[in-house]
């Protein structure tokens, strides 16, 4: 164990606790047994241990360990727990749960056999899955970790730490939103900065080797973090890749199941089920129709990548359109349900939207009550036409 503490420490010590994601004030840090998933890079790892270096006078009452540590090899996290807290401890921090096996049945034992001791575990969002895990379900309160918005970027990036707005005040109010927010800085620049490169945290890292370090976590979400949830043998992996490469060229895409399983050598019920894995995976959006629920076996009718900074890595040209849809989608996700409008491109809430450009009309919505233009290209907004960049100030 003394091991695990040296690099708790240090790692401790490296850590900057001077800027928080959207999602550490609203954690209820008192529960006994919190989850925090989310995908690979969304800075999950860093929550926990900006808490501890804030919260704790003591240092040594917390622990903070990585279950992809070679040290677990030979020990189990019940015995960690065990010896940790009769040494005076009282906040276990566990990193990358799913790395581990059982961690379901020992987290349970944990809970039930130290009353006192808090955990914090954080883990893939694949993990999603075990929300309703009989054993772990009363016991666990779970809690969702997107990557940054356009607003947090804003804030990391030092230009400006702007409220959340809600979907309604952005509608109702978006023009003089737009002037406040633009009043003293340009914005387009700083999007398109975003819309490349500013989803995922270790951006902070350097831009240099960000497109490196996100195709590698990217092969490491298939090749080890769905390994770890779902028991795929190798070929299921390659195909998963496959997939994703296919997909990356057709986005926004209707699926044509037997065309996508006649592509990857499989069959219908397996290209779903991957499908779903992806997008729970965070590395695609499933959008359908309403009233429609996606399912392992159920074939959602449109398919986008998760978010736009993956857009610009698979293939030289990200298509615009393209990432004008992703952007939306996957900002909305954070906060509410999109849907795909029948009349128009999206619903959300009461809301009709039409992506596109600066110039887009409103022929296709103009019939159609509480419906909007999220163009890009422009600041400010005029009535029903509101900037894209907007709706990155949800959460």
């Amino acid at each position: 164990m003394d091991s695990l503490v040296k690099i708790y420490l240090r790692l401790l010590q490296e850590t900057d606790a001077k800027t928080f994601r959207y999602l550490y004030p609203n954690i209820d840090w008192n529960e006994r047994c919190i989850a925090i998933i989310g995908a690979k890079g969304v800075g999950k790892t860093t929550m926990l241990l900006q808490h501890i270096k804030t919260t704790f006078a003591n240092k040594t009452e917390a622990l903070f360990v990585s279950l992809d540590n070679t040290w677990f090899a030979n020990h189990n996290i019940f015995d960690l727990a065990d010896e940790f807290y009769m040494n005076g401890g009282t906040h276990l921090f566990l990193d990358e749960i799913h790395h581990y096996p059982n961690w379901a049945t020992e987290i349970k034992n944990i809970y039930d056999s130290f009353p006192k001791l808090k955990i914090v575990f954080t883990g893939s969002s694949l993990l999603q899955i075990y929300k309703s895990t009989a054993d772990l379900s009363r016991r666990v309160v779970y809690e969702k970790l997107e990557g940054l918005s356009f607003r947090e970027f804003l804030k990391f990036e030092k230009t400006g730490d702007f409220p959340v707005f809600s979907i309604d005040e952005i509608v109702d109010n978006h023009q003089n939103i737009a002037f406040q927010i633009t009043e003293n800085i340009r914005i387009m620049p700083l999007f398109r900065k975003y819309l490349k490169n500013g989803y995922y945290l270790f951006y902070k890292e350097g831009l240099k080797k960000y497109e490196i370090k996100l195709r590698e976590a990217i092969n490491n979400v298939i090749d080890v973090d769905i390994p770890a949830i779902e028991n795929i043998e190798f070929e299921s992996r390659y195909k998963l890749k496959k997939l994703l490469a296919i997909l990356s060229t057709l986005v926004p895409y209707t699926p044509k199941i037997t065309d996508l399983a006649t592509a990857i050598d499989t069959n219908r019920n397996n290209t779903v089920k991957y499908l779903s894995l992806l997008a729970n995976a965070k590395l695609l959006n499933l959008v359908s129709y309403k009233n429609k629920t996606i399912g392992n076996l159920t074939k959602p009718d449109k398919v986008l990548l998760n978010n736009t900074n993956l857009s610009y890595i698979f293939g030289d040209n990200a298509n615009i359109g393209n990432v004008r849809e992703t952007f939306f989608v996957n900002q909305f996700n954070a906060v509410t349900n999109v849907i795909l409008a029948p009349q128009g491109d999206f619903i959300v809430d009461k809301y009709t939207f039409e992506v596109g450009g600066k110039n887009k009309t409103f022929d296709q919505i103009k019939d159609l009550p509480n419906s909007f233009i999220v163009a890009d290209d422009i600041e400010i907004g005029y009535k029903n036409k509101i900037p894209l960049w907007l709706f990155g100030m949800l959460y």
